[in-house]
């Protein structure tokens, strides 16, 4: 594996079951690489929900075991670490999740979680210590420990909690953040709050982030690098302005230039989406996204296509065949 890669994501699937006992197989992911410098960058990965984007996130995260390929962390295969290893990893690659108040116990105060978490992860045996190092991770959130000590997470808000949560995530100063929809459930006020603070911890801390949502308006905003996912299958790929302004693939160019337009949303449901979990899209033997693709022809419903470099971004589309 080359050392150069922060991450590298091979070839990773994920084989569910649907239907009696589960007998009918699906790939939830298909096939995805991915491959994340060792440099302070931010990659996302955006889709409609149901894309498989969660379920990738999981995997790179160590939460779900592929059922085909390997994700490589610091050349490392994070599917096959030894226990001392697993703590490593846990520090040097933390997670914010959608729902920030599944995040805290509800039952617990949110300083004694934080203090208990700072412990585990740094192996610290020092109250006083554990609580300095709590003190930090707040104060560069725009906190601290007073504004915490004795509540409950029912005391705070959502944009509050999801502060706390990336405090958490720093409590080991990590190198990557994988953070899955941290905004969806944030007033549209503090939504951009948080963004920025993704932005100023790259800026200034040199953390790296996996950015998985489908708000393309923030993606643009904060993405370095961009990859766009439909039906489990990655079917664009490259710097973030390149992806979201040249727009290559047909569901990126549906994507994009539909779900802005006032009084569109109808329409682009409609050339972005099957109704429902359209299991069958997961199962086609050519192209996904071919059955509504205004530009398909006899080829995209019969084999699968593979990634194609056009000026400097990765398609996954027929169209590009030869160029």
């Amino acid at each position: 594996m080359d050392t150069k890669f922060l991450l590298q994501v091979e070839k990773v699937s994920k084989v569910f079951g649907y239907g009696f006992l589960g007998r009918i197989k699906f790939r939830a992911v298909d096939t995805v690489s991915l491959y994340k410098e060792d440099e302070p960058k931010i990659l996302t990965i955006a889709g409609e929900s149901g894309c498989g984007k969660t379920t990738l996130a999981r995997i790179i995260l160590g939460f779900l075991e592929p059922s085909e390929g390997a994700v490589m962390y610091k050349g490392r295969d994070i599917h096959r670490l030894k226990p001392k290893e697993r703590l490593w990893f846990r520090r040097e690659v933390q997670a914010i999740f959608q729902d920030p108040y599944e995040t805290f116990n509800p039952m617990r105060k949110v300083d004694a979680y934080l203090s208990e978490a700072a412990k585990n992860l740094l192996e610290l045996k020092n109250p006083g210590e554990a609580s300095k190092c709590v003190e930090e991770s707040l104060e560069f959130m725009g906190l601290s420990l007073k504004d915490v000590e004795g509540k409950h997470p029912s005391e705070f808000s959502g944009g509050q909690l999801q502060r706390m949560s990336i405090a958490r995530a720093l409590l080991p100063k990590p190198r990557l953040i994988v953070a899955d929809e941290p905004v969806s459930m944030i007033d549209a006020s503090m939504r951009m709050n948080i963004i920025n603070i993704f932005k100023e911890l790259r800026e200034k801390l040199g953390i790296s982030f996996i950015y998985i949502t489908h708000d393309l308006a923030t993606a643009f905003y904060v993405s370095n690098d961009i990859g766009i996912m439909y039906r489990g299958s990655m079917v664009e790929e490259g710097p973030a302005e390149k992806v979201l302004l040249e727009r290559h693939h047909p569901y990126t160019k549906a994507l994009v230039t539909s779900l802005p337009q006032p009084g569109k949303r109808v329409e682009w449901l409609k050339r972005t989406r099957a109704s429902g979990m359209e299991i069958k899209e997961f199962l086609a033997p050519g192209c996904k996204y071919a059955n509504i693709c205004p530009q398909n022809f006899e080829k995209c419903m019969k084999e699968r296509p593979p990634m194609f470099t056009v000026k400097g971004v990765k398609v996954a589309c027929w169209l590009y065949e030869g160029q």
